[in-house]
Order: C-alpha cells, then structure tokens, then sequence
C-alpha cells in the first residue's frame, strides 16, 4: 500500500510541475506572437570560390609533400590577381510549407538580388514544395515573375519536388529542370474540411450563424450543410483551378494544358515528355557547370529568432526532460 502512495504522490507532483510548465510555454508562446516581426539578416556567399577551394584542396591531398607546397603557393598567386566574372548567377533557395510562411524571406532576397544584378546577370532558384494555400503561392510565383519582369533569365531547379503551389512557382522560369524522380504537376485544388452537425445534433447541442449575403459562408464545419452551399463550393473550387490553368498555360504554351491540368504528378523522366520541365538534371550539377564560368552567389534571409522564440524553445525542451524522467523513474518502479 505504502508502494502505490508512493508512486501515487510521484505522479501527481510530476503532473502538476509539467502543467505549471506548460502553462509558462502558452504564456511564452502568447506573448510571442503578439511580439512585432524582429529584423533578420541577409547573408551573401560566393558560392564559386568555396568551390574552387574544395577542388583545390582535394586535388592538392593527392600530391607529394613538394608538390603540395608548390601548388598552395602557386593557388595563393591566382586568389590575388583572381579577377571577378563579368557574369553572375545569383541562386536563391526556396523550401516551402504549406501556409508558404516564408514568402516573407523569398520577397527580400528577390528584392536584394534586383537592387544589385545587372541586365546580363542570371538568376537560379532551388525549389522543393508540395503546396499550400492558393494566395501564400500566388504571392510566391509573383516574386519570381518580378525576376522576369527585369528582363534576367530565370532557371528553377527542381531535386525533389515542385507540386500544385510548387509548380505554380516553377513554370514562371525560363528554364525549368528537375532531378529524374523528383514529383512535379499536381495542378488542380483541394479544400476539404470535417462537419460535425449530426453529433451536435445527436447531443442537442444548437448552432447559430448569421451572414449578410447569400454566398458569405457555403460550407460550414458546425452548421447543416446545404446541396446549394454544396454547388457554390464547387464552382469557386473551379475558378481557381481555371485560374491556375490560365497560369501555366500562359508561361508553358508548350504544355498540353487539359492533359496535365488533371491533379496528377509526374516523375521528371515523364514530366520531360509532357513539358513541365526543359531538362533532366540535378541542382548540383547545374551550379557545378555554372561555377566553371561565372560567379555563383547565393543570397538567403534569415529572421532573427527573439527572446520569445528562444525561451519558448528553452521550455518546451524542460517539458520534454520532465516527461523523460517520469517515464523512466516510472519504468523502474514497475520493473
């Protein structure tokens, strides 16, 4: 009897310390996101001289003790009267979610990349996204549209996947590319959303909402969904999959639009033959054979984390060792 009290006030003051924890996070967490947006930083690598590095390095690894020593000397001479390319591609990577949260970041690095390239500069952009909502990548897709705006040659590489918003954001390139199985096209639209009307019903639980238009709300997760609110949903489902259509068509007119505007994805060994994409290649060795004749510079933002965000991130890790403890403090006693 002594043992399971024992165990008993364990858990229960293990409990309320991870509560009280919790509770600090949410707080934490609140006040974060009542925090205005901290400034980040924009950070520019000469890709193309990290590159000749490594080559170098690696080269000079396999020579004698003598010849090393001549060839560090000689590699020395060349970094001093290195002359800059007249030519350079800027190369910007883009890894999206689904809410496209870091737009923010692609909006800052396309407007630093056109404050400083010149008309005969390239822009490359390393893409990887699934999708998300239709406005966070139809703002996306503008940004890139801003680089062919000015008039530079923009390439999208794609390693992995462009899909739906991805794609979106893809075919506004003048050159698309992608790894043989990286998963491309998925143009259409999807919303889908759970309703619970019959178990409110079920428990005599009401519901009310009022609108001032016919259209305002057609489907509802709470409310009695109606076969008009139904149709409704439907057709702004297909405007904006005819939007997106009209999208792609206008920047690939190659491309048989009512062949692959189905909602279907490709490989990129099959995506070649549909023309969603220009070449079948890797990013890797695109910036390789870039490096050879221009300089390669990539331009990232990133937001700095706030004191907020830190603690937050501080809490959550005490929750975690707290919960650890208990499992194994607990896990020894049944033992």
């Amino acid at each position: 009897m002594e043992y399971l009290i024992e165990i008993g006030l364990f858990v229960g003051k293990a409990l309320v310390v991870v509560v009280a924890v919790f509770l600090i996070v949410m707080t934490i967490v609140s006040a974060a996101a009542r925090q205005k947006e901290s400034k980040g930083e924009l950070r520019v690598e000469n890709l193309s001289k990290e590159l000749r590095k490594t080559t170098r390095q690696i080269k000079n690894s396999l020579l004698s003790k003598k010849a090393r020593k001549r060839a560090e000397k000689d590699a020395k001479k060349e970094d001093q009267n290195e002359v800059q390319s007249a030519n350079k591609i800027f190369l910007i990577d883009f890894k999206g979610s689904i809410d496209a949260k870091e737009v923010e970041s692609l909006r800052r690095e396309v407007t630093a990349v056109l404050a400083v390239a010149s008309d005969t500069d390239e822009v490359l952009v390393r893409l990887e996204s699934g999708g998300g909502v239709v406005h966070g990548y139809g703002l996306a897709a503008s940004q890139l549209q801003r680089i062919r705006d000015r008039g530079l040659s923009l390439t999208v590489a794609v390693d992995k996947v462009a899909a739906s918003g991805g794609y979106m954001m893809a075919c506004v390139a003048n050159k698309v590319v992608a790894a043989p199985f990286a998963v491309l096209g998925s143009i259409g639209v999807l919303a889908q959303l759970p309703n619970f009307h019959r178990l409110l019903k079920d428990k005599k639980v009401d519901f009310e909402q009022i609108t001032a238009g016919d259209y305002k709300r057609t489907l509802t997760i709470f409310g009695e969904n109606t076969e008009d609110g139904r149709q409704k949903f439907q057709q702004d489902i297909n405007e904006v999959h005819e939007l997106f259509k009209q999208h792609v068509a206008t920047r690939r007119p190659q491309i048989d639009i009512d062949k692959v505007a189905t909602g279907e994805i490709w490989y990129g060994s099959q995506a070649i033959d549909l023309n969603l994409i220009d070449e079948i290649t890797t990013s890797d060795d695109l910036l390789m054979s870039a490096a050879q004749k221009s300089d390669v510079i990539k331009v990232s933002y990133q937001p700095k984390k706030n004191m907020a965000h830190k603690l937050t991130h501080s809490a959550a890790g005490a929750v975690e060792s707290i919960a650890l403890k208990w499992l194994q403090r607990s896990h020894y006693w049944h033992r």
